[in-house]
């Protein structure tokens, strides 16, 4: 089983993100760390331990020094870290220096995912990022100076106003920092983003042709330089692929615990409250903040396996197509976009900027 915690909390709020979340204004912290840690109290006692920890957000490490100790000691109390696998934070460049950087070791986080998103000046201001170039490249460098034993980069692509040139000497530059993890994302318009209102009033545009164009370049640059391409958007190091997004991947059990987070376990899936206040307050009364259920059959199944599967080097089985998927896989493989053999369907060459509509064609 996998184990994901949300941490709602940010300085400011991007324009093309959708995931809950919010700066603290006058929402306790402590109230909400102590609301996760009693979540888990009462959510994981009779399931599996779990392999992995994700804590994501929001921006967990903008949590002080203080607030982080203390979520942290809770969780050691209910977690054995020397069974984890991996234990992953994300992070913003802007939130933290060498004394905290150290503090995310000593706490047992083994991995830290950084959202640089790019490292080109004109573009970190369209995308209202609070930090810089400098600022992005020298928290790598803390990371790595702190003795962090696993580094990703997160980038974005397709960005109104950045240039092919512009991607070109981000990677470049991001490369010249040897992390051992590098996500490259295609932006995505999100309801409920400024972003998305911009591109339905038409002062923002998408062009699949340009995504496909800066899809390439990523993945030509990134192998080229010795990282695998093992999923849609990820390339790691050898041994630094990440476990956890892996277990999403694969289909494992998640169990999600924090405002708005979800939970999958047994075709089970539910949701918390994506409400703040409105979540401390009900983990403060009953124990649990769910507010959403249902009982995933095995179509939804299915077709989460082919969608998700698809994503990465090792495909997905055969046996989750059915005869009229298969034979539309056969043809696809005739065009060069993927291969078959007796086992998994795997996307090659362009079919891997192609996964989301070859994905809805063999559904």
């Amino acid at each position: 089983m996998l184990l994901y915690l949300h941490i709602p909390f940010c300085h400011r709020i991007c324009p093309y993100c959708s995931f809950y979340k919010h700066t603290p204004a006058d929402t306790s912290i402590k109230a909400l760390v102590d609301a996760l840690l009693r979540e888990m109290e009462q959510r994981l006692p009779g399931k599996p331990a779990p392999r992995t920890l994700y804590l994501g957000g929001g921006t967990p490490s903008m949590l002080s020094p203080k607030m982080l100790q203390r979520l942290f000691g809770g969780l050691h109390r209910l977690l054995d870290f020397s069974a984890l696998e991996e234990v992953t934070l994300e992070a913003n460049p802007a939130t933290f220096a060498l004394p905290k950087a150290r503090l995310f070791l000593d706490l047992g986080i083994t991995r830290v995912s950084l959202g640089v998103q790019s490292l080109t000046s004109h573009v970190l201001t369209t995308l209202g990022r609070e930090h810089d170039p400098a600022q992005a490249k020298s928290a790598v460098r803390t990371l790595r100076r702190a003795g962090i034993p696993s580094i990703n980069i997160d980038l974005m692509f397709s960005i109104p106003g950045q240039s092919l040139e512009d991607w070109q000497q981000t990677l470049n530059d991001a490369i010249a920092l040897e992390p051992d993890h590098i996500s490259a994302y295609n932006l995505t318009y999100e309801e409920d983003t400024a972003f998305f209102t911009a591109l339905r009033n038409g002062t923002m545009h998408e062009n699949p042709d340009h995504d496909a164009e800066f899809f390439y370049w990523a993945a030509q640059t990134l192998t080229a330089a010795g990282f695998e391409h093992y999923e849609t958007s990820n390339y790691a190091r050898p041994r630094h692929q990440s476990i956890h997004n892996q277990g999403y991947w694969q289909g494992e059990n998640y169990l999600g615990i924090g405002p708005s987070a979800v939970t999958t376990i047994d075709s089970l899936r539910s949701q918390n409250l994506a409400d703040t206040k409105g979540y401390v307050d009900r983990i403060s009364r009953i124990g649990n903040a769910m507010v959403d259920s249902e009982l995933l059959d095995e179509k939804a199944i299915r077709i989460e396996r082919i969608a998700l599967g698809l994503r990465t080097k090792q495909g997905v089985a055969i046996s989750w197509l059915d005869g009229d998927g298969l034979a539309k896989a056969k043809i696809l493989e005739q065009q060069g976009l993927l291969k078959i053999d007796r086992e998994r369907v795997v996307l090659i060459d362009h079919g891997r900027a192609l996964v989301d509509p070859i994905a809805a064609e063999i559904i």
